[in-house]
């Protein structure tokens, strides 16, 4: 396995309308794949960068994924990469480490329930809220591995949030983004799974990253 410098996110600022809004960008460079469900960026491929960026409550803009290529570039970065955004301060992310893999969480839960909620109900206005989760797996992951890494961070993040105290599994915005790298010591790891080698880790650091980053009830 490649030797990995530990992950660092850098908080950036930008002005938008007179308001001073915040970022976590983890400039992640060359020799990493990733798979996200992010607006920009989404899909399986190599990326360079991750940018979280916090938007005002209300969001207008029909052009996120324009919106979030600005920011980044404005940051100083350019080329693929991927960007997601929250309503959520994005200073109080949470961050997990275990074995390796680290994962940075931002937590917002002023909308939040069940993923598989009746049919036609229509929730009232409410503060919105987003979990969003990046996690980085310093070993090489097949595309099928990262399809399964996606799911087994899901299943820690609803397992933290059950801990906090919380009766849901989300909100209806969650995203969430694994990173791993495009080449490693032998074959890539087929599997992510909770009981796999990769999978075990990161579901333990997703898991602490969601937890630190959740308010309380």
């Amino acid at each position: 396995m490649r030797a990995v410098a530990p992950v660092a996110v850098e908080r950036v600022v930008r002005s938008e309308d007179g308001e001073r809004w915040g970022a976590l960008l983890w400039r992640a460079g060359a020799g990493w794949r990733m798979v996200s469900s992010a607006v920009l960026g989404g899909g399986i491929g190599e990326r360079g960068w991750v940018l979280n960026a916090q938007v005002p409550h209300g969001y207008r803009r029909t052009d996120p994924e324009r919106h979030l290529a600005e920011i980044a570039a404005a940051a100083g970065e350019s080329g693929p990469g991927v960007g997601l955004m929250t309503a959520a301060d994005v200073g109080a992310y949470g961050e997990g480490r275990d074995g390796g893999v680290t994962a940075v969480a931002t937590v917002g839960l002023g909308v939040h329930g069940w993923a598989a909620a009746p049919a036609g109900r229509v929730p009232s206005p409410a503060a919105p809220g987003t979990v969003n989760i990046l996690v980085v797996v310093p070993a090489a992951l097949t595309d099928g591995a990262l399809v399964n890494a996606v799911a087994t961070a899901t299943e820690a993040k609803v397992q933290a949030l059950l801990r906090a105290g919380y009766d849901c599994s989300g909100t209806p915005t969650d995203a969430v983004c694994v990173a791993a790298r495009t080449t490693g010591r032998g074959e890539p790891h087929a599997f992510a799974g909770p009981r796999s080698l990769w999978g075990a880790r990161l579901a333990r650091a997703a898991h602490a990253a969601v937890l630190a980053a959740t308010p309380a009830p």
